[in-house]
């Protein structure tokens, strides 16, 4: 079967808006809702679905499914995968993926499908049969429409996006888990990722700067450990890990380390549509109800904690972590070459609740 996957690694972007000219005769332009977008590319690509693959790629929406995440390669998912669609359903599943994310997030997506097939290739007769860039999966929960509630899910290895719509208003978007393996190709094959490519490079790149920038006192605060966890927590829990942020607070960060942790956590909201990063840094800016009325105070509000060695090819862990959110970064696993961490866990979960 033909694998129509462009390869697209995009740039990061902070915000991406979308835009579309208004109704005829009416100057000007909107920006369009995500919700309205993702109900009506769900609905097309239903209805282009056979009833025997509907029946796999539907469910109830409080099916125990909807909350069962996970992102490592899986003999069994729920859903369907792209490898099971004929090329037009699968542009219409790309139709959708594009509603649901920004140009970034989807060109970051299609990037981690495509290591998939660089995995198969290295690992040659050692690959395991979910080595596959189509064995990516597509699952609506619910009925789209304009009133009630749906879910979509996207998912496969390295790859977990979870969204819900509710009365055609985009609620939630988390967990929004990617990963990377390799974190940076050393070795690469005729029409795959280029040598030196890193699909998540921005999110370990300025946590880097960040934390090589802190000086002895600072850094005291910030290295909660010697040796970095071996995985994010909670991975495949339907919330995230409730306690007390670690690490060193925003208010005792120089302004140039404020800024590093602005754009941090702007490449995390980066990869949702444009609504949806302006609600959660709304959510930032906002703080929680204790600290109302300060300057700034949701910023100051966000703890940055580091784990592990500071230098790349060490295992290495992060974390971001404020009132509305919680940021995991977790490097510790070699690739499949042996390049000691050269593998990419990162997730952005929503402490007000994931799978809303």
């Amino acid at each position: 079967m033909p694998r129509p996957f462009p390869r697209c690694l995009a740039p990061i972007l902070a915000l991406v808006a979308v835009v579309l000219l208004a109704t005829a005769g009416v100057a000007g332009f909107r920006l369009v809702r995500a919700g309205e977008s993702m109900t009506a590319a769900a609905t097309a690509w239903l209805a282009g679905l056979e009833e025997v693959q509907r029946a796999r790629a539907q469910a109830d929406f409080e099916a125990a499914a909807r909350t069962d995440w996970h992102f490592v390669p899986k003999p069994v998912r729920k859903g369907l995968s792209f490898a099971e669609m004929t090329a037009a359903q699968r542009e219409q599943a790309h139709g959708l993926l594009k509603a649901a994310v920004s140009e970034a997030g989807y060109g970051k997506a299609m990037a981690i499908m495509e290591l998939d097939e660089l995995l198969r290739r290295l690992e040659g007769t050692a690959a395991k049969n979910t080595r596959d860039s189509l064995r990516y999966f597509v699952t609506i929960f619910g009925v789209p429409g304009a009133k009630g509630s749906w879910g979509l899910s996207v998912e496969g290895h390295h790859l977990s996006l979870n969204f819900t719509v509710r009365d055609g208003v985009l609620v939630d978007s988390t967990p929004q888990f990617m990963g990377a393996n390799p974190a940076e190709v050393k070795t690469t094959f005729p029409g795959l990722a280029a040598a030196g490519s890193r699909v998540l490079g921005a999110e370990e790149s300025l946590a880097f700067e960040l934390v090589t920038s802190l000086d002895a006192e600072q850094r005291k605060r910030a290295v909660i450990a010697a040796e970095a966890p071996a995985e994010i927590r909670g991975a495949g829990a339907a919330q995230p890990q409730a306690g007390p942020p670690e690490g060193i607070p925003f208010s005792k960060l120089s302004a140039d380390q404020q800024s590093l942790v602005r754009r941090l956590v702007e490449t995390y909201c980066g990869s949702m549509p444009a609504e949806v990063a302006g609600e959660r840094l709304a959510l930032i800016e906002r703080g929680s109800p204790a600290t109302a009325g300060l300057v700034h105070h949701g910023w100051d509000e966000i703890h940055f904690a580091w784990a592990g060695g500071l230098e790349p090819g060490k295992g290495h862990s992060y974390r971001l972590e404020g009132p509305s959110f919680v940021v995991e970064f977790v490097n510790v696993q070699p690739d499949a070459e042996g390049n000691p961490a050269n593998h990419i866990h990162c997730v952005w979960r929503d402490k007000t609740g994931d799978f809303r």
